[in-house]
């Protein structure tokens, strides 16, 4: 079976079209002749047809796989597997999350009230995923979108309307810093405790892979602070050859709080002085209005280039259970 029935793209209202170009792609299984749509398995598929899912991703940025009878975390599983893209291990980030199956774990379990701002996923470490999977078992009741962002527009935006900004940016990078405690807490959502972000519960491990990582542990009564940094806020797309906006700098700065952590100190320029509040805010209102946020529908999946798109998480009303995948 040729690649071109494999897949069909097709246009959903929510989508934005930059210089004709969709964002996100969506595919969907092709039609027969009768106009019902092949029922065909997408493992089954991206075996047959990876490459047009591959395309339209370094198109795009993003690919919206929609229609398709996966229902289930196992069957999700079984369609990260057929791409044979290395697996990613989750170490470093700061969302509570459960493993479900095979390489399939919960996207970030924090209170459903809460909204996760704008990010590149594990930017604040120096070995992030280069794609991401987000798969639609339970959709939401209301809200709880995943809005995503191009990157290198809000690069483009922000170097022009402060271009001092970002050129220190680009001088100086950023300095995370987080206070872990010891187990998760799933109030917070950066509420991983050091023993799941280290992936041990022995001291001496966690100080092995956090050196690995750069970050540097300080061990307090019921935790750990870590630092990491300086560490870029802008790199290059090398793919697409141009800059893009990557960093979790919004989202740490608005969004890394709870009872141990103080979002204003959560993140600085490299040199260790404040960002300015003001700048920060309002690039918090250019990525709302670049963005895409699609309704999730169940069966839904969600690949994302990780060093193309940012993402972020809408508050929303239960039901909803979103699981995730990272890639090398």
């Amino acid at each position: 079976m040729g690649e071109e029935v494999v897949f069909e793209e097709i246009r959903i209202p929510e989508q934005k079209w930059l210089a004709g170009v969709a964002f996100p792609a969506v595919l969907a299984p092709p039609s027969f002749p009768d106009g019902h749509p092949d029922a065909a398995g997408l493992a089954w598929r991206v075996q047959r047809g990876k490459a047009a899912v591959e395309a339209a991703l370094r198109t795009s940025g993003a690919v919206l796989l929609r229609g398709f009878p996966e229902r289930t975390a196992a069957e999700f599983n079984e369609v990260v597997e057929a791409f044979s893209w290395e697996e990613l291990p989750y170490v470093g980030g700061a969302a509570p999350r459960t493993n479900v199956v095979g390489r399939v774990f919960t996207a970030n379990e924090s209170p459903p009230d809460q909204k996760i701002p704008f990010h590149h996923e594990m930017a604040q470490v120096p070995q992030f995923p280069s794609k991401l999977f987000f798969f639609c078992e339970v959709e939401p009741r209301e809200g709880g979108e995943t809005p995503i962002v191009l990157s290198h527009l809000i690069y483009e935006r922000m170097k022009e309307k402060y271009p001092e900004f970002v050129s220190r940016l680009e001088e100086r990078g950023l300095i995370y810093t987080r206070v872990l405690g010891q187990g998760d807490d799933p109030s917070s959502p950066i509420g991983r405790g050091w023993q799941s972000t280290f992936l041990t519960t022995d001291r001496k491990v966690a100080e092995e892979r956090a050196t690995k990582l750069g970050m540097k542990l300080e061990w307090i009564d019921d935790g750990v602070k870590t630092v990491m940094g300086p560490i870029p806020a802008i790199k290059t797309d090398s793919t697409r050859g141009r800059k893009v906006w990557f960093n979790s700098m919004v989202a740490a700065y608005t969004g890394w709080e709870d009872s141990r952590n103080d979002p204003v100190k959560a993140v600085t320029f490299g040199d260790g002085t404040p960002l300015p509040a003001d700048i920060i805010y309002d690039c918090l209102k250019i990525l709302e209005e670049e963005s895409v946020a699609i309704p999730w529908q169940q069966g839904d999946i969600l690949l994302i280039d990780n060093m193309a798109v940012l993402h972020s998480r809408r508050s929303f009303q239960p039901p909803r259970r979103i699981l995730a995948s990272l890639c090398k």
